[in-house]
């Protein structure tokens, strides 16, 4: 059976909204979502990536031997923008189909019923309002700045395409400051405002009426899938992990460091990236909590009840003559409602996967791949495969 229909929830999405939206729209009104997006993407990378190239370029920085780090050896700024920024953008229109997709199983499961239908609009309808809202992308703007005229170079010690010889900053230094890095760090603040939004919308949806069953097999009373939204995030995860790994590998190239040095950092990475995109599943905790605690009372009950009713029939004979336990009824629901009862007390209390933490795990550690096989000497390499393999 289909569930509600919802016009909002049709609509649902938390990218495709705002000041700078609208202002993206008006600008490039022809194609697809996936093709202004892409569009984006390419623009992105060229006020970003290009002019840094052009400018060091102009100035002698961009290859060769007039600074320790040049340009285009500079593995960090080249991953960052090159790889990272459009990740970011072209994530967009998965990520949010994802998002939609979530919101509407909430109608197509029934979870939500035709009385908290109106409640459940408008949750999302605050939602909304609070995404087009002027104020929070004027302060994500200035907030992208403030680190810019705090800290005027990147943490390296080795001369680079940053700066001249003379210690003056560099065409290519100005823009990285003014420009460049100021969009990048928009873009990772807008990421972070939107799961804000996802996580205010859940804590706001889990406090309706919703009807969740404790014996659901997706072992969190049929918001299970809620876990499922979190791998549509291993893009962002990867992107930033590249960021992490173009950092590690100009610390170890022109820096001195070494692997076993990074390594924390590197952990430290993984670690916070999965919190990061489990924390919005944590506002359904309390729900849960009182549906597993509320369902383990009644289900022990009903199953004392039944097991007591079963223990009087048939071990103490006070059943009908000739009746036969083998096949009886009584028999199978006292199997179904001990495997009910096992669900609820396994239950989990936060709808995330073993499935949907590995997935994030390793989009998290690939972007690092590379920079652990070249730190890495060849015999050791060896030495660990075969002692793998032995």
């Amino acid at each position: 059976m289909g569930g509600l229909y919802s016009s909002a929830a049709e609509a649902f999405s938390l990218t495709q909204g705002g000041p700078l939206h609208r202002l993206q729209v008006r600008l490039g009104r022809s194609g697809s979502q996936r093709e202004r997006v892409a569009r984006r993407a390419l623009l992105a990378t060229l006020i970003t990536w290009l002019p840094l190239f052009i400018f060091s370029l102009i100035q002698g920085l961009a290859y060769g031997k007039q600074v320790r780090i040049p340009f285009v050896l500079d593995f960090a700024v080249n991953v960052r923008f090159l790889v990272a920024l459009p990740i970011l953008i072209l994530a967009e229109s998965r990520i949010d189909q994802r998002w939609r997709t979530l919101v509407l199983q909430f109608l197509r499961s029934r979870l939500v019923n035709e009385a908290e239908l109106p409640s459940f609009e408008a949750v999302i309808g605050k939602i909304t309002r609070l995404r087009d809202r002027l104020l929070p992308e004027a302060v994500m703007l200035l907030l992208a700045y403030i680190p810019a005229s705090t800290s005027s170079e990147l943490l390296l010690t080795a001369s680079n395409w940053h700066s001249l010889a003379t210690g003056a900053p560099s065409l290519a230094g100005w823009w990285f400051r003014l420009v460049s890095q100021p969009f990048f760090r928009f873009l990772l603040l807008r990421w972070a405002w939107r799961m804000f939004l996802w996580t205010l919308f859940l804590w706001r949806a889990s406090r309706l009426n919703l009807h969740l069953v404790a014996t659901h097999t997706d072992m969190a009373a049929g918001l299970g899938f809620l876990s499922q939204g979190q791998k549509a995030f291993s893009p962002i995860v990867f992107a930033l992990g590249a960021v992490i790994s173009g950092e590690i590998g100009n610390a170890i190239a022109y820096e001195g460091s070494t692997l076993s040095s990074l390594k924390l950092p590197m952990i430290a990475y993984g670690v916070m990236a999965i919190l990061f995109l489990v924390a919005p599943l944590l506002v359904v905790l309390p729900v849960l909590h009182q549906t597993k605690r509320k369902a383990l009372l009644e289900y022990g009950a009903l199953v004392t009840n039944h097991d007591q009713l079963f223990d009087c029939k048939w071990i103490h004979g006070e059943h009908a003559s000739g009746e036969v336990i083998l096949g009886n009824h009584d028999a199978s629901s006292l199997a179904d409602l001990g495997v009910s009862f096992v669900v609820v007390r396994e239950m989990r209390l936060v709808p995330i996967d073993k499935s949907t933490l590995i997935v994030l795990a390793v989009a998290a550690a690939l972007p690092m791949a590379p920079v652990v096989f070249i730190a890495t000497p060849t015999d050791e390499l060896v030495r660990a495969v075969l002692k793998m393999l032995g």
